[in-house]
């Protein structure tokens, strides 16, 4: 669990930092700097997204996991909890809903969160959530400056998320193939996308109602992989 604790803790000190020790800056300027991450996300979630060519799997993954997530209404969850927050937090706080929300994603979302936690729980190796925790503490301090504290609550659910799979992680690393995490990554690349297309106003996609697919993708491979044994 050390490294997702580690994790967490990045994202509240980079949290932190961001909103406290940043300038608050005009609402033009706070558009063009969440237009210029935006499009950084989406590079990032279609280089991810290139790692399969398992195309048919990744589409059929999609289909499915939207209609699970919809018929679950995680989205609508969430943006609950998210309205909760905004209501007992100061108006001077900024838009904690939305901060909550997308860094909750962001964080979330990706094969690396998974192979590091199982690592960590497993093999007692560190090193991959290390990285992560790097890198959404650097995400975290953009977004909170921009989004707001907010952003720090998504600590919240990435310290269960990761804990769980540390702790299941026997099971896990069992299932596990290369083919199954290269589809794992292509189907969080193309959600990261969808996260930054949203934020560019281009779409106003329900990303957290196709999570499901992450999970459907590697269930499709391990019973084609099972039938041509």
């Amino acid at each position: 669990m050390l490294g997702t604790a580690v994790n967490a803790l990045a994202i509240i000190m980079g949290s932190l930092l961001g909103y406290f020790l940043i300038p608050p800056l005009s609402e033009r300027i706070q558009k063009t700097v969440l237009n210029g991450i935006a499009l950084g996300i989406i590079l990032i979630g279609i280089s991810k997204a290139l790692k399969s060519e398992e195309y048919l799997i990744i589409i059929v993954s999609l289909a499915f996991g939207g209609l699970l997530g919809e018929s679950l209404k995680i989205q609508q969850g969430i943006e609950t909890l998210g309205e909760k927050l905004q209501k007992r937090a100061d108006s001077r706080y900024g838009d904690v809903a939305t901060g909550f929300i997308t860094a909750t994603l962001v964080f979330m979302i990706g094969a690396m969160a998974v192979v590091g936690a199982i690592d960590s729980g497993l093999n007692n190796d560190h090193s991959i959530l290390f990285a992560k925790a790097l890198i959404d503490g650097i995400v975290a301090i953009v977004f909170a400056s921009t989004m707001g504290i907010g952003v720090m609550l998504s600590a919240i659910p990435v310290f269960i998320y990761q804990g769980s799979i540390a702790l299941l992680a026997g099971f896990f690393a069992a299932l596990l193939s290369a083919e199954i995490l290269a589809v794992m990554e292509a189907i969080g690349g193309l959600l990261i996308a969808l996260i930054g297309l949203n934020m560019l106003g281009v779409t106003k996609a329900r990303v957290a109602n196709l999570l499901p697919a992450m999970f459907i993708g590697p269930v499709i491979v391990m019973g084609i992989q099972l039938w041509f044994r």
